[in-house]
């Protein structure tokens, strides 16, 4: 079997190319190195092919022969979307088109990601697929955009399709080092480094956090099984947890009492989220959660290296 992998060498993509791996899976991957990074795929037998998912002809190339693409490049963040909106439009809509006509070509089964912040300040929860959905940031329109694009191609040209909406995923190769940080991988990396931790708001605004692990797992399945849905699909199990129940559980693990500074909450974020998984384990009813502490403990163990590395790298002379 053969799988494309677009955003391969980023946080998702590099633990998806893992869990193909581990099943035999030849794997391409396109990646522009934006967020991604090379040294996220060491020691795996992929081919990296660096290059824009807005690039037609390399998209088309990259998916050529690939009986699955699995669309995970994208500008991500609701900050980053309210910085520079027009560039979350062109790589997260336009490059969705190219990746679906150049499937379609292909006539690979398109696994894509969308994400739960398309539920956007609908107040209902657990968040179900048939709610309506009230975009809140560029971001969350150009993920409802995409996941719309990508259903539209199914119903329309008989593409085959998977869109999953993430909820806050974290773990292992979630970069901390720079302004768009996720909030677990910021929180690990300040606490790692003794500064304190940048709570926006009150704390108290929840979310499903879920494991990359946990996430990976559902992606390779639907690739080798070859699932597909009419809609969307939330990838999360269900669980709600707030930010200072983060930090609690996190200095549980470290051992030690962590620093708290509050700003005031940032444009576009949302107060709960929380999936509603009955779809999920329709479809996937092996799929199980990985217990918060525990996948805490697997992304510290990670970032504890990280920051090691870092370190070295920063004391070798130019």
């Amino acid at each position: 079997m053969k799988v494309t992998v677009t955003g391969g060498a980023g946080f998702i993509g590099a633990n998806l190319c893992r869990a193909l791996a581990r099943r035999g899976v030849e794997t391409v991957v396109l990646d522009d190195l934006s967020t991604g990074r090379r040294t996220h795929l060491e020691g795996l037998d992929v081919d990296l092919r660096v290059d824009s998912v807005l690039n037609r002809d390399a998209v088309a190339d990259a998916c050529a022969g690939a009986d699955a693409v699995v669309h995970l490049a994208a500008v991500p963040s609701v900050s980053r979307s309210l910085v520079a909106p027009r560039r979350s439009h062109d790589v997260n809509v336009t490059g969705t088109l190219e990746v679906l006509e150049s499937a379609r070509d292909a006539g690979a089964h398109v696994v894509l990601a969308s994400s739960s912040s398309v539920y956007g300040n609908n107040p209902v929860l657990p968040k179900s697929e048939d709610m309506v959905c009230r975009p809140m940031s560029p971001y969350a329109s150009s993920k409802l955009a995409a996941e719309s694009y990508a259903l539209s191609y199914q119903h329309c040209f008989g593409l085959r399709c998977t869109a999953f909406r993430f909820f806050n995923v974290f773990g292992p190769r979630q970069m901390p080092d720079h302004a768009y940080a996720a909030v677990i991988p910021a929180f690990v990396w300040a606490a790692l480094r003794g500064e304190p931790l940048t709570v926006f708001g009150d704390g108290d605004q929840s979310r499903d956090f879920t494991f990359v692990d946990s996430v990976v797992e559902v992606l390779a399945d639907s690739v080798v099984r070859g699932v597909t849905h009419d809609d969307p699909i939330n990838l999360a199990f269900g669980t709600r947890t707030s930010i200072n129940e983060i930090i609690a559980v996190l200095s549980a693990v470290l051992g030690r009492r962590l620093d708290v500074v509050h700003h005031p909450p940032r444009t576009g974020d949302v107060r709960h989220s929380q999936a509603s998984g009955a779809a999920l384990r329709s479809l996937f009813p092996l799929s199980e959660p990985v217990p918060l502490e525990v996948a805490l403990c697997r992304t510290v163990e990670w970032m504890q290296s990280f920051v090691e590395t870092t370190a070295q790298r920063s004391t070798v002379p130019a």
